[in-house]
Protein backbone atom coordinates (compact mmCIF):
# COMPACT_ATOMS: atom_id res chain seq x y z
CA UNK A 1 0.00 0.00 0.00
CA UNK A 2 0.91 3.63 -0.48
CA UNK A 3 2.31 5.80 2.61
CA UNK A 4 -1.25 7.22 3.87
CA UNK A 5 -0.99 10.94 4.99
CA UNK A 6 -3.40 12.30 7.23
CA UNK A 7 -4.97 15.43 5.26
CA UNK A 8 -7.41 17.85 6.82
CA UNK A 9 -10.73 19.29 4.28
CA UNK A 10 -12.84 22.08 4.86
CA UNK A 11 -16.33 21.12 5.89
CA UNK A 12 -18.71 22.28 3.67
CA UNK A 13 -21.32 24.50 4.87
CA UNK A 14 -24.02 22.48 4.01
CA UNK A 15 -22.71 19.83 6.14
CA UNK A 16 -22.37 22.04 8.94
CA UNK A 17 -25.77 21.18 10.42
CA UNK A 18 -25.43 17.69 10.10
CA UNK A 19 -22.25 17.84 11.38
CA UNK A 20 -23.37 19.60 14.89
CA UNK A 21 -26.12 17.28 15.17
CA UNK A 22 -24.06 13.93 14.54
CA UNK A 23 -21.74 15.52 17.83
CA UNK A 24 -24.30 16.48 20.01
CA UNK A 25 -26.74 13.58 20.12
CA UNK A 26 -23.63 11.10 19.92
CA UNK A 27 -23.00 8.95 16.74
CA UNK A 28 -25.59 6.95 15.34
CA UNK A 29 -25.99 4.44 12.58
CA UNK A 30 -24.92 6.46 9.24
CA UNK A 31 -27.44 6.08 6.78
CA UNK A 32 -27.33 3.92 4.14
CA UNK A 33 -24.91 5.18 0.86
CA UNK A 34 -26.68 4.96 -2.31
CA UNK A 35 -24.42 3.39 -5.22
CA UNK A 36 -23.16 5.71 -7.43
CA UNK A 37 -20.24 5.98 -10.33
CA UNK A 38 -18.11 8.59 -11.40
CA UNK A 39 -16.06 9.40 -14.78
CA UNK A 40 -12.76 11.15 -14.54
CA UNK A 41 -12.36 12.56 -18.24
CA UNK A 42 -8.92 13.24 -19.23
CA UNK A 43 -6.63 14.61 -22.17
CA UNK A 44 -3.70 15.84 -22.66
CA UNK A 45 -2.62 19.54 -23.23
CA UNK A 46 0.54 21.90 -23.33
CA UNK A 47 0.06 22.84 -19.97
CA UNK A 48 -0.50 19.49 -18.79
CA UNK A 49 -3.59 17.11 -18.14
CA UNK A 50 -7.23 18.48 -18.41
CA UNK A 51 -10.14 16.67 -16.78
CA UNK A 52 -13.81 17.84 -17.49
CA UNK A 53 -15.56 19.25 -14.05
CA UNK A 54 -19.41 20.28 -14.52
CA UNK A 55 -21.18 22.24 -11.93
CA UNK A 56 -24.14 20.53 -10.08
CA UNK A 57 -27.03 22.06 -8.63
CA UNK A 58 -28.02 21.41 -5.24
CA UNK A 59 -26.14 19.84 -2.81
CA UNK A 60 -24.79 17.11 -4.71
CA UNK A 61 -22.44 14.59 -2.49
CA UNK A 62 -20.31 14.50 -5.48
CA UNK A 63 -19.69 18.32 -4.71
CA UNK A 64 -20.87 21.45 -6.05
CA UNK A 65 -18.02 21.10 -9.07
CA UNK A 66 -17.55 17.41 -9.89
CA UNK A 67 -16.24 14.89 -12.33
CA UNK A 68 -19.40 13.34 -14.11
CA UNK A 69 -21.30 11.33 -12.64
CA UNK A 70 -24.82 10.41 -10.12
CA UNK A 71 -26.24 7.58 -8.89
CA UNK A 72 -26.39 3.87 -10.30
CA UNK A 73 -30.41 3.08 -11.87
CA UNK A 74 -32.33 0.12 -11.91
CA UNK A 75 -31.95 0.00 -15.80
CA UNK A 76 -27.88 -0.23 -14.69
CA UNK A 77 -29.10 -4.18 -14.34
CA UNK A 78 -30.50 -4.39 -17.93
CA UNK A 79 -28.98 -6.71 -20.40
CA UNK A 80 -26.67 -5.10 -22.64
CA UNK A 81 -23.89 -5.58 -25.13
CA UNK A 82 -20.73 -5.73 -23.37
CA UNK A 83 -17.15 -5.63 -25.08
CA UNK A 84 -13.96 -6.00 -23.02
CA UNK A 85 -13.08 -7.07 -19.29
CA UNK A 86 -15.90 -9.28 -17.92
CA UNK A 87 -17.80 -8.27 -15.12
CA UNK A 88 -15.76 -11.04 -13.13
CA UNK A 89 -12.89 -9.17 -14.09
CA UNK A 90 -14.29 -6.02 -12.82
CA UNK A 91 -15.19 -7.17 -9.46
CA UNK A 92 -11.85 -8.37 -8.63
CA UNK A 93 -10.21 -4.59 -9.92
CA UNK A 94 -12.71 -3.29 -7.81
CA UNK A 95 -11.71 -5.18 -4.82
CA UNK A 96 -15.45 -6.98 -4.36
CA UNK A 97 -16.72 -9.84 -4.43
CA UNK A 98 -19.88 -8.84 -5.70
CA UNK A 99 -19.68 -9.31 -9.69
CA UNK A 100 -23.12 -7.62 -10.18
CA UNK A 101 -22.68 -4.44 -8.44
CA UNK A 102 -19.52 -4.54 -9.89
CA UNK A 103 -21.14 -4.94 -13.73
CA UNK A 104 -23.60 -2.10 -12.38
CA UNK A 105 -20.88 0.63 -10.95
CA UNK A 106 -19.76 0.01 -15.03
CA UNK A 107 -22.81 0.56 -16.87
CA UNK A 108 -23.56 3.69 -14.45
CA UNK A 109 -20.28 4.82 -15.29
CA UNK A 110 -20.54 4.90 -19.03
CA UNK A 111 -24.46 5.99 -18.74
CA UNK A 112 -23.65 8.92 -16.34
CA UNK A 113 -20.67 10.20 -18.79
CA UNK A 114 -22.99 9.89 -21.55
CA UNK A 115 -25.95 11.89 -19.70
CA UNK A 116 -23.79 14.53 -18.52
CA UNK A 117 -21.21 14.90 -21.73
CA UNK A 118 -22.57 13.02 -24.66
CA UNK A 119 -19.16 11.27 -24.65
CA UNK A 120 -20.18 7.23 -25.18
CA UNK A 121 -17.71 4.77 -24.70
CA UNK A 122 -19.77 2.27 -26.95
CA UNK A 123 -18.72 0.85 -30.24
CA UNK A 124 -19.70 -1.98 -32.47
CA UNK A 125 -16.95 -4.03 -31.85
CA UNK A 126 -13.63 -3.82 -29.99
CA UNK A 127 -11.52 -1.77 -32.76
CA UNK A 128 -14.20 0.94 -32.93
CA UNK A 129 -15.97 3.34 -31.18
CA UNK A 130 -18.94 5.75 -32.21
CA UNK A 131 -18.15 8.94 -33.62
CA UNK A 132 -20.11 12.62 -33.85
CA UNK A 133 -21.72 12.19 -30.95
CA UNK A 134 -22.60 15.68 -30.72
CA UNK A 135 -25.43 16.52 -32.97
CA UNK A 136 -29.31 17.23 -32.51
CA UNK A 137 -30.28 13.67 -32.47
CA UNK A 138 -27.88 12.04 -30.05
CA UNK A 139 -28.87 15.37 -27.79
CA UNK A 140 -32.22 14.29 -27.99
CA UNK A 141 -31.12 10.29 -27.08
CA UNK A 142 -29.09 11.80 -24.07
CA UNK A 143 -31.98 13.55 -22.80
CA UNK A 144 -34.03 10.42 -23.25
CA UNK A 145 -32.06 8.40 -21.31
CA UNK A 146 -31.44 11.41 -18.59
CA UNK A 147 -35.31 11.48 -18.01
CA UNK A 148 -35.76 7.20 -18.09
CA UNK A 149 -37.67 7.35 -20.59
CA UNK A 150 -35.41 5.34 -22.58
CA UNK A 151 -32.34 2.77 -21.53
CA UNK A 152 -28.93 2.87 -22.36
CA UNK A 153 -29.28 -0.35 -23.30
CA UNK A 154 -32.39 0.50 -25.48
CA UNK A 155 -30.36 3.56 -27.00
CA UNK A 156 -27.45 0.87 -28.01
CA UNK A 157 -29.28 -2.20 -29.14
CA UNK A 158 -31.16 0.03 -31.65
CA UNK A 159 -27.63 1.05 -33.03
CA UNK A 160 -25.98 -2.13 -33.22
CA UNK A 161 -24.07 -0.81 -30.27
CA UNK A 162 -21.95 -2.14 -27.33
CA UNK A 163 -20.37 -0.74 -24.12
CA UNK A 164 -16.74 -0.78 -24.96
CA UNK A 165 -15.65 -1.66 -20.74
CA UNK A 166 -12.25 -1.97 -22.00
CA UNK A 167 -11.86 1.84 -22.23
CA UNK A 168 -12.36 2.87 -18.53
CA UNK A 169 -9.88 2.16 -16.01
CA UNK A 170 -10.80 1.63 -12.09
CA UNK A 171 -9.45 4.63 -10.17
CA UNK A 172 -10.82 4.95 -6.18
CA UNK A 173 -13.99 4.02 -4.20
CA UNK A 174 -14.80 6.89 -2.17
CA UNK A 175 -17.67 7.02 0.83
CA UNK A 176 -19.47 10.01 2.06
CA UNK A 177 -18.92 10.79 6.01
CA UNK A 178 -20.85 8.78 8.39
CA UNK A 179 -23.14 12.17 9.49
CA UNK A 180 -24.19 13.17 6.22
CA UNK A 181 -28.05 13.15 5.04
CA UNK A 182 -26.89 12.03 1.98
CA UNK A 183 -24.48 9.39 1.42
CA UNK A 184 -23.08 8.29 -1.73
CA UNK A 185 -20.12 4.83 -2.16
CA UNK A 186 -18.62 5.81 -5.57
CA UNK A 187 -16.58 4.28 -7.98
CA UNK A 188 -14.30 6.52 -9.85
CA UNK A 189 -13.00 5.71 -13.17
CA UNK A 190 -11.11 7.33 -15.55
CA UNK A 191 -11.25 7.72 -19.43
CA UNK A 192 -9.98 9.77 -22.04
CA UNK A 193 -12.30 11.38 -24.85
CA UNK A 194 -12.63 8.62 -28.21
CA UNK A 195 -12.37 9.53 -31.35
CA UNK A 196 -14.37 12.33 -33.39
CA UNK A 197 -16.38 13.09 -29.60
CA UNK A 198 -16.21 16.05 -27.46
CA UNK A 199 -17.84 16.91 -24.35
CA UNK A 200 -21.14 18.99 -24.54
CA UNK A 201 -23.44 20.41 -21.97
CA UNK A 202 -26.79 18.57 -21.67
CA UNK A 203 -29.68 20.69 -23.18
CA UNK A 204 -32.02 22.50 -20.72
CA UNK A 205 -30.07 21.05 -17.77
CA UNK A 206 -26.48 21.76 -17.74
CA UNK A 207 -25.01 25.35 -16.19
CA UNK A 208 -21.42 25.11 -16.70
CA UNK A 209 -19.14 22.82 -17.46
CA UNK A 210 -15.31 22.81 -19.10
CA UNK A 211 -12.04 21.63 -19.65
CA UNK A 212 -10.06 22.24 -16.75
CA UNK A 213 -6.24 22.46 -16.59
CA UNK A 214 -5.30 20.02 -13.05
CA UNK A 215 -2.04 22.15 -12.65
CA UNK A 216 -3.50 25.46 -12.90
CA UNK A 217 -6.58 24.57 -10.84
CA UNK A 218 -4.12 23.20 -8.15
CA UNK A 219 -2.42 26.33 -7.99
CA UNK A 220 -5.17 28.75 -8.02
CA UNK A 221 -7.12 26.65 -5.30
CA UNK A 222 -6.81 29.27 -2.67
CA UNK A 223 -8.13 31.86 -5.28
CA UNK A 224 -11.74 32.33 -5.63
CA UNK A 225 -11.47 32.23 -9.40
CA UNK A 226 -12.72 29.24 -10.67
CA UNK A 227 -16.24 29.44 -8.72
CA UNK A 228 -16.39 32.96 -9.70
CA UNK A 229 -16.08 31.46 -13.19
CA UNK A 230 -18.84 29.25 -13.10
CA UNK A 231 -21.21 32.56 -11.64
CA UNK A 232 -23.36 30.40 -9.39
CA UNK A 233 -24.81 31.91 -6.02
CA UNK A 234 -22.82 28.44 -4.32
CA UNK A 235 -19.81 29.22 -6.30
CA UNK A 236 -18.53 32.66 -5.94
CA UNK A 237 -16.48 33.47 -3.57
CA UNK A 238 -15.44 30.01 -3.15
CA UNK A 239 -12.11 28.02 -2.97
CA UNK A 240 -11.32 24.92 -4.37
CA UNK A 241 -11.68 22.94 -1.19
CA UNK A 242 -15.07 24.34 -0.89
CA UNK A 243 -16.52 23.46 -4.60
CA UNK A 244 -14.98 19.97 -4.37
CA UNK A 245 -14.89 16.95 -2.23
CA UNK A 246 -11.91 15.80 -0.75
CA UNK A 247 -12.01 12.94 -3.20
CA UNK A 248 -12.43 15.34 -6.10
CA UNK A 249 -9.83 17.34 -4.79
CA UNK A 250 -7.25 14.84 -3.86
CA UNK A 251 -7.95 13.09 -7.60
CA UNK A 252 -7.08 16.45 -9.15
CA UNK A 253 -3.68 16.62 -7.20
CA UNK A 254 -2.80 13.43 -8.67
CA UNK A 255 -3.67 14.71 -12.11
CA UNK A 256 -1.24 17.78 -11.91
CA UNK A 257 1.55 15.96 -10.51
CA UNK A 258 0.95 12.76 -13.04
CA UNK A 259 3.40 13.34 -16.89
CA UNK A 260 0.43 12.95 -18.84
CA UNK A 261 -2.68 10.88 -19.37
CA UNK A 262 -0.78 7.81 -20.45
CA UNK A 263 0.90 8.00 -16.90
CA UNK A 264 -1.96 8.80 -14.99
CA UNK A 265 -3.87 5.66 -16.36
CA UNK A 266 -1.20 3.06 -16.40
CA UNK A 267 -0.32 3.32 -12.88
CA UNK A 268 -1.89 0.14 -11.17
CA UNK A 269 -3.60 1.37 -8.66
CA UNK A 270 -5.25 -1.05 -5.11
CA UNK A 271 -8.26 -1.51 -4.81
CA UNK A 272 -9.11 1.22 -1.44
CA UNK A 273 -12.13 2.85 0.29
CA UNK A 274 -11.78 5.94 1.21
CA UNK A 275 -13.96 8.15 3.88
CA UNK A 276 -13.94 11.18 5.54
CA UNK A 277 -14.16 11.40 8.82
CA UNK A 278 -15.38 14.18 11.26
CA UNK A 279 -12.78 15.93 13.59
CA UNK A 280 -12.21 18.83 15.99
CA UNK A 281 -9.49 21.10 15.35
CA UNK A 282 -8.40 24.13 16.96
CA UNK A 283 -12.75 24.40 17.95
CA UNK A 284 -13.50 23.90 14.14
CA UNK A 285 -15.61 20.68 12.82
CA UNK A 286 -12.73 19.82 9.87
CA UNK A 287 -12.69 16.28 7.42
CA UNK A 288 -9.79 14.13 8.08
CA UNK A 289 -8.77 12.04 4.76
CA UNK A 290 -6.02 9.74 5.27
CA UNK A 291 -4.83 10.01 1.36
CA UNK A 292 -1.75 8.95 -0.37
CA UNK A 293 0.36 11.25 -0.45
CA UNK A 294 1.46 13.32 -3.85
CA UNK A 295 5.47 14.41 -4.09
CA UNK A 296 6.69 15.91 -6.79
CA UNK A 297 9.20 14.05 -8.60
CA UNK A 298 8.70 11.19 -7.10
CA UNK A 299 7.78 8.26 -10.09
CA UNK A 300 5.78 6.36 -7.20
CA UNK A 301 3.36 9.44 -6.22
CA UNK A 302 0.31 9.13 -8.83
CA UNK A 303 -1.31 6.66 -6.48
Amino acid sequence: MPQLARRLFVLPAELEGAARSWIEHGERTPRAARYASSVVLLRDSPTGLETWLGYRPGSSPLGVLAFPGGSLDASDDDAVGWLGPSPQHWAEQMGTTDVGLARRHVVGAIRELFEETGVLLAGPDMSTTVEATSGQEWMRARVAVADQEKTLAELLAKRGLSLRTDLLKPLVNWRSPDFAHRRFDTRYFAATVPMNQKPSLLEGKGVWGRWVCATKAIEERDTTNLGDEVGQENTVGLTLSQLLVPGSEIMLEKMAAANGCIAYLSYKRKPHVYQPTLVEEDGKLMLEVEAAKTVAGDPQRDR
